[in-house]
């Protein structure tokens, strides 16, 4: 949930204890711009940047909808100097998320791709249809720190899903669990603590363990720094309720092969630390 809290915080980065620079009189009108093609995403903060300093803005698009260079996304309307004070940040937001939606799109859109082959391929060879036609991209917890909600609300926007959003909302037995109860070990010992609403993800490293894992009692069962040829031989080996998902430096070149493997979902870091911003340019159109 984006707060006055955050807003000021960005804003009091930028502008510091005295700003000459955005003294401006009068009222002026802008608008936000995109220049290059993307999709949109953190307008909804950008609006709320400018809300906050007084600012009348309003979204020209909706968050996830594909845009085009030179299209507008956001206008304002209001006192010149605030505005010209909130138009960085704004910038900023909606470039970053923007940035995050676009990649997101693309690995989304390459593993429907790659799964809708790869059920045509078992159809055709007379086998059972595959699972892997609704494979999910999900982020990570590899965020920016105060910015998550931006960027997975980001995620949301190019067609991905959040994964877990904290801590509580699901617990990932990995390595170091491992490492110090072993892996049935793990399973049991937080199986024991959670509540029944809770899922429980078990990282491996190999296709057995990821067997092992299911009989444990794992809801989920994560491949991770795995070839997609072993995690499909993992997806093979799991019960028809036990989640697959595989991680581990996936990025969108070589998403299409993961998708294949009929995991159901696959995550990507890289959707968040990696994704570079979409260029926008922020122009006032009329002072008075």
């Amino acid at each position: 949930m984006l707060t006055d809290a955050h807003i000021e915080q960005w804003l009091q980065e930028d502008i510091g204890h005295h700003d000459v620079t955005n003294q401006v009189p009068g009222e002026t009108t802008g608008r936000l711009v995109a220049k290059e093609r993307g999709v949109a995403a953190g307008l909804d903060a950008a609006v709320a940047v400018f809300d906050y300093l007084g600012v009348d803005a309003a979204a020209t698009v909706d968050e996830g909808d594909r845009i085009d260079a030179g299209e507008t996304v956001l206008e304002t309307a209001g006192p010149a100097r605030e505005t010209l004070r909130g138009e960085r940040v704004a910038v900023n937001v909606a470039g970053h998320a923007s940035g995050i939606a676009t990649r997101t799109r693309e690995a989304v859109d390459k593993a429907r791709e790659a799964a809708g082959d790869a059920e045509a391929s078992t159809a055709t060879s007379g086998g059972a249809a595959s699972q892997s036609d609704t494979v999910r991209i999900a982020c990570t917890r590899k965020t920016t720190p105060g910015l998550r909600g931006v960027e997975k609300r980001a995620v949301v926007a190019g067609g991905g899903d959040t994964h877990r959003l904290d801590l509580s909302h699901m617990v990932m037995v990995k390595d170091n669990h491992v490492a110090e109860m072993g892996l049935e070990g793990a399973v049991e010992h937080f199986r024991g603590r959670v509540s029944f609403a809770t899922k429980v993800e078990v990282e491996v490293e190999s296709p057995a363990d990821g067997q092992r894992a299911a009989e444990a009692g794992a809801d989920i069962v994560l491949f991770d720094n795995l070839s997609p040829d072993a995690v499909e031989r993992g997806v093979e080996s799991l019960p028809e309720d036990t989640l697959a998902e595989a991680s581990g430096g996936i990025t969108v070149d070589d998403v299409s092969d993961y998708a294949a493997t009929g995991v159901d979902v696959i995550s990507m870091g890289s959707l968040t630390h990696s994704a570079p911003s979409l260029d926008y340019s922020f122009r006032t159109t009329t002072g008075t």
